[in-house]
C-alpha cells in the first residue's frame, strides 16, 4: 500500500520507510504544490494541517507528522518551533546550548504526532509518541539529524546521534508513534 507522507524532508521520509520496512506500506512524497502553513497551536493541529495539505495535492491516503523537542527548563521550547528555532541546524543547536548554559535541569522530550487521512480526506487515526531524556552539554555523534547530537534518551549513556539508525528507531518519538500507527493499520487494513 502506498501512502503519501506529508513532508518535503528526505531524512524524515527515509526514516519512516526504515521504521515501517516489511509492513507492506511504502511512503512517497506529496505531489507538487505541497506547501502547508503550520499555524496550529499544538503538534496535533499542525499534523492535521500537513495531512490535509498533502491530501489536497495528492488525493489519496496521507500520513503527516509534526514533531519537536520540548525542554522543561525553557517552558517546553523550542516545541512547535523546533524547525524554525534559528537558521541552520547548527545554529539551532548552538542557540539551545547557550540558553541552557548553567542550567541544572536539562530534562527534555521529543514529541511526535502522526495523523492519517483516508482516500476521501477524512481523519481516521491520530496518535502521539514521545521519547524522554535530557540535553547534553556538547554535541556528540554523527548519525541522525536535527537535535539528535545533543539529546540523550533516558536509560542510555550516549546521544541519539551516537546510536545506529535501527537503535534510534526503536526508541524515538517517531518510532513510538509509528508503532501505534502500524497497529492501527494491521487491525484495520490487514497490513503486517
Amino acid at each position: 500500500m502506498k501512502i503519501v507522507f506529508a513532508t518535503s524532508n528526505p531524512h524524515k521520509l527515509h526514516e519512516l520507510n526504515e521504521i515501517c520496512a516489511g509492513s507492506g506500506i511504502e511512503f512517497v512524497l506529496p505531489n507538487e504544490g505541497f506547501a502547508p502553513v503550520e499555524n496550529g497551536s499544538t503538534f496535533e493541529e499542525n499534523s492535521l494541517i500537513k495531512a490535509k495539505e498533502a491530501y489536497r495535492v495528492s488525493k489519496t491516503y496521507c500520513l503527516a507528522d509534526d514533531s519537536g523537542l520540548c525542554v522543561d527548563a525553557l517552558n517546553g521550547a523550542p516545541g512547535l518551533y523546533s524547525a524554525r528555532y534559528a537558521g541552520t541546524q547548527d545554529e539551532k543547536i548552538e542557540k539551545l546550548l547557550v540558553e541552557l548554559k548553567g542550567v541544572e535541569n536539562r530534562s527534555a522530550k521529543f514529541v511526535c504526532c502522526v495523523t492519517l487521512l483516508d482516500d476521501k480526506g477524512e481523519m481516521i487515526f491520530q496518535t502521539v509518541g514521545e521519547c524522554h531524556g535530557s540535553i547534553v552539554k556538547e554535541r556528540k555523534g554523527v548519525n541522525g539529524f536535527g537535535y539528535d547530537p545533543i539529546f540523550k534518551a533516558d536509560n542510555y549513556d550516549c546521544t541519539i546521534a551516537e546510536l545506529s539508525e535501527e537503535e534510534k528507531n526503536k526508541i524515538s518519538h517517531r518510532g513510538n508513534a509509528l508503532k501505534k500507527f502500524l497497529e492501527f493499520m494491521h487491525k484495520n487494513f490487514n497490513i503486517t
